[in-house]
């Protein structure tokens, strides 16, 4: 007789669903029978320019040591970002993209009977992370659509031992600034480790958010999240990575898997990192493409949630499941955000401006039809 193996699941992975990607160009094509040249996809928060020319030249040059383990160190990449971020080889941890810094972290510091604190609407791994392990999640309302710090302060016991804040945060582009991160730190428990996950953080400078490593020198319960999945264009290769104090750096080396990051992940990074021009590039594609999506929307009578990231969260004014489902009718894949307790929003990644142009024409044609 086979054994009920949901039923013999921690109680934590039981009440999970599994997380779930931005909708695959070739599995639309396949579906609606489209020429997948013809379909845009803006779902999934890539960058729209492609990878950095340098980082291409750095991955194809290690292609041919693809027989050999990557550096477990990661000793390149960590040194770079030692001197860009100004820290200690020693504070560095690398990840298999920064979801595993965020799996890291639950693994070390989480277990049944004690909790994790984050808010509604944010990031759908928090949750994942924080109840596999047996955790208990503490989901704070949000204020605005974005984090309501005091409350989230309000919600630490005893048992709380990480705290997850997203700035900005996806899925709804809101942010926090400075003095509101500083008054938050300042009072939460030295024994509870927070974890501000700022992926998304690269596409928001000069503006009003804080740099989360101006306080890890005042903070030793603070970790920095970070990814070369978004403005860096690396998402296919899955490297991100942590800065926190070297002790939590030790920690989480503790129950890091082996050769985490690839030799290609390493690679690219690497030359990513150094191509201060595409970074440029790439935000100054985003800031246009936001403004070019915003005016849409003004057009379309429609309002959104302002943004800090590359991706923007439109309300259609109605159930948007049915809009999302023309949309993709249309060729055009964005994301539905329900699953975030957010049932009337898509978010749309900020594209190409010919393709924010073909998801506007799409939109107005879709809700048309009512």
């Amino acid at each position: 007789m086979s054994g009920n193996f949901l039923a013999l699941a921690q109680p934590g992975v039981q009440q999970l669903s599994p997380y779930v990607p931005g909708k695959p160009v070739d599995e639309l094509a396949r579906e609606l029978d489209l020429d997948p040249a013809s379909i845009v996809k803006l779902a999934s928060n890539e960058n729209p320019l492609g990878a950095s020319p340098k980082a291409l030249e750095a991955i194809r040059s290690a292609l041919t040591e693809l027989t050999r383990y990557p550096d477990g160190n990661g000793f390149a990449l960590k040194s770079l970002l030692a001197e860009c971020c100004g820290v200690e080889l020693s504070q560095v941890t690398l990840g298999n993209g920064s979801n595993d810094i965020l799996e890291l972290v639950a693994r070390a510091y989480l277990a049944p009977g004690l909790n994790a604190v984050f808010s509604e609407h944010a990031f759908a791994v928090y949750p994942i992370a924080t109840q596999a392990v047996g955790a208990d999640a503490h989901v704070v309302p949000a204020k605005d659509w974005g984090h309501d710090l005091p409350a989230m302060l309000a919600a630490i016991d005893a048992n709380t031992r990480v705290v997850f804040i997203a700035n900005p945060n996806n899925p709804t582009g809101t942010w926090f600034d400075a003095q509101a991160l500083d008054d938050f730190l300042q009072d939460v428990p030295e024994h509870v480790l927070v974890v501000l996950d700022e992926a998304y953080i690269e596409y928001a400078e000069g503006s009003d958010l804080p740099d989360g490593l101006d306080f890890l020198a005042a903070y030793p319960n603070l970790l920095v999240s970070r990814t070369f999945s978004k403005a860096y264009g690396l998402a296919s290769l899955r490297v991100g990575y942590g800065l926190s104090t070297a002790v939590v750096a030790d920690v989480l080396n503790r129950v890091r898997q082996p050769f985490n990051v690839n030799s290609l992940a390493l690679a690219g990074a690497c030359a990513a990192l150094q191509d201060e021009a595409y970074l440029a590039e790439s935000r100054r594609l985003n800031e246009a493409g936001m403004g070019q999506l915003e005016a849409g929307f003004r057009e379309l009578g429609l309002s959104w949630i302002p943004s800090k990231g590359n991706f923007i969260c439109v309300d259609v004014g109605r159930v948007a499941a049915p809009v999302f489902q023309g949309l993709l009718r249309e060729g055009v894949i964005v994301r539905p955000v329900a699953n975030y307790g957010m049932p009337n929003h898509l978010r749309v990644t900020i594209g190409l401006p010919a393709e924010n142009s073909r998801f506007l024409e799409a939109l107005s044609k879709v809700l048309a039809r009512g």
